[in-house]
């Protein structure tokens, strides 16, 4: 492969930092650690210099291989042994979004077909082609999403009748 050039690593790195950090958020829920996942997401990038079909499939990689760096740094054996509060560094101003918090709570099976969905526009066809999953598998994280979020979402709106059972 050939190596990509200074002005294109620096156009693509432009073109998606935005994208690829909120991807990383989502799984990490901390400025830091986001951080270090987008700038390992860019050095693969930089690295392997893949030569992509288009802006759809330039994208698509980005989000693959940023999902990928994530799910692997929280599967490490470092992660898994120290205890880490996930919620001391959520000072995004974002975060105060009752919506994206709620999904940023949900389970990590869910997480990156509901932002590719929502957030990023996509069509369940071309998730399902980025997570290597089933289409219908696609579906039901997104139906199951919605219906934790709904949930979710019901029990903190403030005429909730989350006391009213008390």
């Amino acid at each position: 492969m050939l190596a990509l050039t200074d002005q294109e690593f620096t156009a693509l790195y432009t073109r998606h930092v935005g994208m690829v950090y909120r991807v990383c958020f989502a799984y990490m829920k901390c400025r830091a650690r986001t951080d270090d996942m987008v700038q390992e997401t860019f050095v693969r990038a930089m690295t392997r210099a893949p030569r992509f079909d288009g802006p759809t499939h330039e994208k698509a990689w980005l989000i693959r291989t940023a999902t990928n760096v994530c799910k692997d740094s929280l599967k490490s054996w470092w992660r898994r042994s120290v205890n880490l509060d996930p919620a001391a560094d959520t000072t995004e101003d974002n975060t105060t979004d009752t919506t994206l918090t709620a999904v940023l709570a949900l389970p990590d099976r869910y997480k990156a077909a509901v932002y590719l969905f929502y957030y990023e526009g996509y069509a369940t066809a071309e998730i399902a082609t980025m997570l290597d999953r089933p289409e219908s598998t696609v579906r039901n994280h997104l139906s199951e999403a919605r219906r934790l979020l709904r949930a979710q979402l019901t029990l903190e709106s403030p005429g909730g009748d989350s006391d009213a059972q008390s």
